[in-house]
């Protein structure tokens, strides 16, 4: 199934992609697309609807993140042997993890917000997953049956905060607007093998990146159980898996965003985001 969540921010109201590619509601027979209801349970329990019984949703509304109350955000860096070598350094020996505020979450169509201090804005395409049961110590082997699903995740950055005097990785990646996530939250029996998905980003009509999950140093399963060696995962934990090479940053010149600029990304069975970069105070 492709779930999502439509309408204003704050308002959004759950909905389901149909087999043609049309916007369904689920509202009122569900309130909200919630963490809870990333549980294997829910999830048997809303693929039993029968969608093409759902009213339509009108227009193209506003797609916020998919789903409500995301716990908190993992994100693994340095994961694509490519993107090491642009940036100069070493893949590391374990998973190089960091965490995102989750304030910093929005739609896949709201806009990119630039500070006005801003000075090295960049952008990384990545395949993200949602953890839909609890896990503790779990093998590789046993690590995708807790993974509820998948999304698409720009991991917007601002160079200059993580990697400048005093820089830090997660500081130049929490700011408002720098972890859009959707359109759909995917349920992984569609997904399938999440090691063979394409993901690709664009400015300004000009592909930067265009890479394969199956580069990725450290693959889904292997991310899973070494997040979960250390804490539990529960459901409605976000985590970002890392991004190929093209970010602007390792370009020669190097290129950022600007206010103006058209962002647009995807990852294969997951959708397509469309942002602007807009300035803001």
């Amino acid at each position: 199934m492709k779930l999502c969540r439509h309408g204003p921010a704050g308002e959004e109201r759950p909905g389901v992609v149909d087999a043609d590619g049309r916007l369904r509601s689920l509202y009122p027979l569900v309130s909200d697309f919630t963490a809870d209801m990333l549980t294997p349970e829910w999830r048997q329990m809303l693929q039993a609807i029968d969608v093409k019984k759902l009213p339509l949703v009108a227009a193209e509304p506003r797609l916020g993140t998919p789903v409500a109350g995301i716990r908190q955000i993992y994100a693994i860096g340095l994961n694509y042997r490519d993107h090491a070598a642009e940036g100069g350094v070493v893949v590391p020996e374990y998973p190089a993890v960091f965490s995102k505020s989750i304030s910093s979450l929005s739609g896949c169509g709201d806009p990119i917000r630039m500070p006005e201090w801003s000075k090295q804005l960049d952008w990384e395409v990545e395949l993200a997953f949602f953890i839909g049961k609890a896990a503790r110590g779990v093998s590789a082997k046993d690590a995708l049956a807790h993974v509820g699903g998948y999304s698409t995740v720009i991991d917007v950055t601002e160079r200059s905060l993580q990697i400048g005097p005093g820089g830090q990785m997660g500081h130049g990646k929490s700011l408002d607007s720098f972890t859009p996530v959707g359109p759909w939250f995917v349920t992984a029996d569609e997904i399938g093998n999440p090691q063979e998905l394409k993901l690709w980003l664009e400015v300004n009509g000009v592909r930067h990146q265009n890479g394969t999950t199956r580069e990725m140093v450290f693959p889904v399963a292997t991310i899973v159980a070494h997040l979960s060696k250390y804490q539990t995962l529960q459901p409605g934990d976000l985590v970002i898996t890392g991004t190929p090479a093209g970010i602007g940053y390792g370009m020669k010149p190097q290129l950022f965003l600007r206010p103006g600029d058209r962002v647009v990304a995807g990852v294969t069975g997951l959708g397509e985001q469309s942002h602007t970069v807009v300035q803001s105070a």
